[in-house]
């Protein structure tokens, strides 16, 4: 018996429907289908397919531990991203840290000893050819003019700012100087074009997404009810993409939450709409209410995701995020 049939099979002997056993996992129905007739594509991958196989069985009363066996050697995918649980995920990524930091302490020595060598050819150099002859030392770097002081060589002219002032205009200005400082633009409301659900199965709630951008405090997107602040162990977050419709520059945004405190996000820029990789531009923990947040550094791109990692709680004792609005702020 495959794993699917012995979940259905479970499901039917517990008096259950697919959209009852939906409801008590927050795992949508097209996946817990797809699971029962054992299509896992519609899961998120591997990860997520073993997250969804044990709360289901939680909820028939099946044994997940033989299921998740039996789909570890003839479903899971060999490879990084067919990581078994976030402890695996952890360690994977220490290693690739270590091999990163084993590379740059290589390259920064080698570098080091170029630096060396090259400074001590410089020293010998010079130590060989001795001190440079009058006819040699030129006019200076730059194109500058050396005007002589020495016994011999007449009497020097005034400085080029001395005589302009005594011929009553301004001293010239050099084209090689640094360029006047100018102050940056003054920042200024950045309007998305839309906004869509993203997350693991096409996130939580996609025809509300709009909610969020639409100017309004009254309406709101709210993310699916889950049984813990971290989503029920089924996913790893869950947020909205914002698409500005051109390349824009982000140096804050303002977010509306609902009221209750303990909203862990992130909020990521880039070019493309993949930006799950993308380190973080700006995060807050513990957040609730009006929520400002400045970015350390402008942040460049076309998307905007905004990414809970963490979900409030409720009286009820479930978990959800409710997003008002958001603004963005930049050039």
């Amino acid at each position: 018996m495959s794993i699917g049939e012995a979940l259905a099979e479970a499901r039917r002997e517990a008096g259950l429907t697919v959209a009852q056993v939906s409801q008590r996992t927050r795992i949508r129905q097209t996946i817990i289908r797809g699971i029962e007739g054992d299509d896992y594509s519609v899961g998120g991958g591997d990860f997520y397919a073993r997250g969804h196989i044990r709360s289901i069985a939680k909820v028939v009363a099946a044994d997940p531990g033989p299921l998740i066996k039996e789909f570890d050697t003839t479903h899971r995918t060999p490879g990084a991203m067919s990581a078994t649980g976030i402890d695996e995920l952890v360690t994977m990524s220490r290693a690739g840290e270590r091999q990163r930091l084993n590379w740059v302490m290589v390259t920064g020595a080698a570098l080091a000893g170029l630096a060396l060598v090259v400074a001590l050819g410089f020293a010998g150099y010079h130590f060989l050819a001795g001190p440079p002859s009058a006819a040699q030392a030129g006019p200076a770097a730059g194109g500058h003019k050396v005007t002589q002081h020495g016994a011999g060589q007449g009497t020097a002219g005034p400085e080029p700012s001395a005589a302009a002032a005594a011929a009553g205009s301004p001293a010239p200005t050099a084209s090689h100087g640094p360029a006047q400082a100018t102050a940056p633009p003054a920042a200024r409301t950045l309007t998305p074009v839309s906004a869509t659900a993203a997350g693991p199965g096409g996130g939580d709630n996609p025809q509300l997404a709009y909610r969020a951008v639409d100017a309004s405090h009254a309406t709101a997107w709210r993310t699916d009810w889950y049984t813990t602040a971290r989503f029920g162990n089924l996913y790893p977050g869950t947020g909205l993409l914002l698409d500005m419709g051109h390349p824009v520059t982000v140096t804050g945004v303002a977010i509306s939450l609902g009221s209750a405190p303990g909203a862990a996000l992130q909020i990521r820029v880039g070019a493309a709409r993949g930006l799950a990789q993308r380190p973080p531009a700006a995060r807050a923990a513990g957040a609730a209410g009006v929520l400002r947040l400045r970015f350390s550094r402008p942040a460049h791109g076309r998307y905007v995701l905004l990414w809970f990692t963490r979900l409030p709680g409720d009286p009820a004792g479930t978990f959800q995020a409710s997003v008002y609005n958001i603004e963005l702020t930049g050039a």
